[in-house]
């Protein structure tokens, strides 16, 4: 069974064809990884998917639902999540306060009781609380929940930012570049923090990455774009080796890199 399917999918600005006729497939409990070089036309695939581009042509089914007519204001309780390649965090909050965020569809009351601190306003902060804190701790944030995030390092702040899609209890996470400005150990505790979010919650999710080594790792499965083109899927070693994407990452020095 496939979570998320996309066929035909193509994006125009102006005379630039930035994606033309993508097939893609997310299966269920499956990490795929989306990857090419930069200008490939990664991003604007998740922009398409996020709904922040309406695609110039295609279907994009998730769970049977056609997300290109689905609002974005309601894609997170469908139970779609995104991260961003650029932290879109508000700087000046502190860890807990950016993830409570990510939760608010869940744990919503009446306009009155918000108001004037009604039983059910308080009951929905105090349950939307014990939910961050069980993401922060299983991210490893609980010691900085109330550190503001513009004081944290960049690794941290990843961190925050996956926590705020996870808390939304998401069936669907795209990822695009989570690893960026990770050192190698961070890089690979954030692969095993992925993999145990498919084994164990039974997330789908799509990755967008330059990391290779992270990619190559967790994958079940990779695709690979090229000046909006899709020029090659299937196992991360086969799709590795293949001389169109060795050549799509400038030859052998390029080839090297996948690996």
């Amino acid at each position: 069974m496939s979570v998320l399917s996309i066929q035909g999918l193509t994006r125009r600005f102006g005379g630039l064809v930035a994606l033309n006729d993508i097939d893609l497939t997310v299966p269920e409990r499956s990490i795929v990884g989306l990857i090419g070089p930069n200008g490939a036309g990664k991003s604007t695939l998740l922009n398409c998917l996020s709904g922040i581009y309406r695609p110039s042509a295609g279907k994009i089914s998730f769970g049977g639902l056609d997300l290109v007519q689905t609002p974005t204001h309601r894609l997170a309780s469908l139970g779609v999540a995104r991260t961003f390649q650029n932290l879109e965090l508000f700087g000046d909050a502190t860890v807990r306060e950016n993830v409570l965020v990510g939760c608010d569809y869940r744990f919503r009351s009446s306009l009155l009781s918000d108001l004037f601190a009604g039983p059910s306003a308080r009951r929905a902060a105090r349950e939307a609380n014990k939910e961050v804190d069980r993401e922060l701790a299983a991210l490893g944030l609980l010691d900085v929940a109330d550190t503001v995030v513009k004081d944290l390092s960049y690794g941290l702040q990843k961190r925050t930012e996956l926590a705020r899609a996870l808390v939304g209890k998401p069936k669907l996470m795209l990822l695009d570049e989570p690893a960026a400005g990770a050192n190698p150990t961070e890089s690979h505790e954030l692969g095993e923090l992925i993999r145990r979010l498919r084994d164990e919650r039974g997330v789908s999710v799509l990755l967008i990455e330059h990391d290779m080594p992270l990619v190559m790792g967790i994958c079940d499965h990779v695709v690979v774009l090229d000046h909006g083109a899709k020029i090659c899927e299937g196992e991360p070693a086969a799709v590795a080796n293949d001389p169109r994407v060795v050549e799509a990452y400038l030859g052998e020095e390029g080839g090297d890199a996948l690996h």
